[in-house]
């Protein structure tokens, strides 16, 4: 069984003290009651290693929101994976949209970052998505497509176990806007499909494939629903313990 989760993207969020605390809220509520997914925050570079002390690592998971694509050395400012993985985290987001496009991120830099952070022993979140226009003109799903194609079709079957996919409209991120869960799962579902066509159908019905696009408590039970999404990719509403659980708990019904 492929699993499910609900991973938080806290983006550029939260001073250290605020995170912590936020951490510690999260992972309070899932002791007094158990979630029935995975749960994942990702936080930035600066939290991690804090707030690795305050989790329940068999309750709450804990991610990077990015890592850089060379091994070490004389590039000041980045994080690498090994860095990353040295705080107590255990996966990474790579791709994000915002990534590709504020910071210019091709397939070929993402290509290095996910051969590092499994190197390293970080599963990856790898988000994938296209803009409106290109939904408009009905290319979604050859940008997904290419996406995949450009970064991570490349690993063997054994490396891209450590791989969980984050569809992403880039028109619903932040805008209020959301994909309806019929558009979701017919996306994810095409996503699954060229998974299985690359390594087959059992690899594919085991990878687990997240939504990210203005997912909230209100819409995740109706997305969650659907047979190919497994879980969400959340921004927003990551960033309020009560917002977050009330999207966990999207799984129980």
């Amino acid at each position: 069984m492929r699993k499910k989760i609900v991973a938080g993207n806290w983006k550029m969020n939260l001073n250290l003290q605020e995170g912590v605390a936020l951490a510690k809220e999260i992972n309070e509520a899932l002791v007094a009651e158990k979630p029935n997914c995975g749960v994942i925050i990702c936080t930035p570079f600066i939290h991690l290693a804090c707030v690795a002390d305050v989790l329940d690592k068999n309750l709450v998971g804990l991610g990077a929101e990015n890592c850089a694509d060379k091994e070490k050395g004389a590039y000041t400012g980045e994080v690498s994976a090994e860095m990353v993985k040295s705080t107590g985290a255990q996966y990474v987001i790579l791709g994000h949209s915002e990534r590709r496009q504020y910071y210019k991120e091709t397939p070929e830099i993402l290509k290095e970052k996910v051969q590092l952070a499994l190197k390293n022993g970080l599963k990856v979140i790898f988000c994938i998505g296209e803009t409106l226009e290109e939904r408009e003109a009905n290319k979604q799903n050859e940008v997904v497509k290419a996406e995949l194609e450009g970064s991570v079709f490349n690993l063997s079957e054994e490396e891209f176990k450590n791989i969980i996919i984050a569809y992403e409209p880039i028109w619903a991120i932040g805008t209020g806007k959301t994909a309806t869960a019929d558009q979701a799962e017919e996306i994810h579902a095409y996503i699954r499909s060229i998974v299985a066509e690359k390594y087959g159908n059992e690899v594919a019905q085991d990878t687990t494939i997240l939504y990210g696009g203005s997912c909230k408590a209100s819409n995740a039970p109706e997305l969650f629903a659907k047979e190919n999404i497994d879980g969400g990719l959340i921004g927003g509403a990551s960033l309020k313990c009560a917002d977050f659980k009330g999207i966990i708990d999207a799984w129980k019904k």
